[in-house]
């Protein structure tokens, strides 16, 4: 037929889906992969402020134009919600993982999952801080704040299963006793640095002794 505008793919040619997937898996230019730019957006992020930081300002960080960045993120909201995923996904598996312990008592569960909180901080530092930042400006914030306020119930349940089974002063509100714990895990953000005197193990064993040695009751305990 007259007025066809191109030729059909010969043999062995892409199609038009093919070619758009081919696009979309290429890893961009050397250094620059989607992993670097987030590690570089979240670095920024943390420094700047998020609200204060565009898609230009990561692009000059990176010395790239911001197609390179469109390139791995639709938008700024799609770096940032990557980046509190990663934070958020870490916490939970460790919270869900702790809590789906099979023959521990809440007291080992509880010791557990602050022991692997403090790992997964130490590990996943500049995502946490960030998570730890936001104030529900956008829908973004507003997901990840959901998600954490649900780790915190679970937390704050948890406390309270050790504490009616003895192992936790029933004087103190479990929730109060989760905010205190937990909120000294949180402070590591502000202090805490990669090559720093103290490494996540040790932080981890001394954040569990000064908790627990101070809160045990008269159940069972662990070591």
């Amino acid at each position: 037929m007259s007025g066809a505008t191109g030729a059909a793919p010969g043999p062995g040619a892409p199609g038009p889906a093919a070619a758009v997937a081919a696009r979309r898996s290429r890893p961009g230019r050397p250094g620059y992969d989607r992993e670097t730019v987030l590690r570089r957006a979240i670095d920024l992020f943390n420094r700047q402020g998020y609200d204060a930081t565009s898609v230009g300002d990561l692009a000059r960080e990176l010395g790239l134009a911001k197609s390179a960045i469109y390139h791995h993120f639709d938008s700024k909201e799609a770096l940032l919600s990557a980046a509190l995923d990663e934070a958020l996904d870490g916490l939970t598996e460790a919270v869900d993982s702790a809590l789906a312990a099979h023959g521990a008592d809440a007291y080992q569960r509880l010791r557990a999952v602050v022991r692997e909180s403090v790992e997964i901080l130490v590990r996943r530092l500049p995502a946490v801080t960030l998570l730890l930042r936001v104030r529900g400006n956008s829908e973004v914030e507003l997901a990840a704040l959901k998600r954490r306020r649900i780790l915190d119930d679970k937390l704050a349940a948890l406390v309270a299963e050790a504490v009616a089974e003895g192992s936790l002063r029933p004087d103190i509100p479990p929730e109060l006793i989760s905010r205190l714990i937990f909120g000294t895990v949180n402070s590591l953000v502000e202090w805490y640095r990669p090559g720093g005197p103290f490494d996540a193990g040790l932080i981890a064993q001394a954040i569990v002794t000064m908790a627990f040695d101070g809160l045990a009751g008269d159940g069972p305990a662990a070591g």
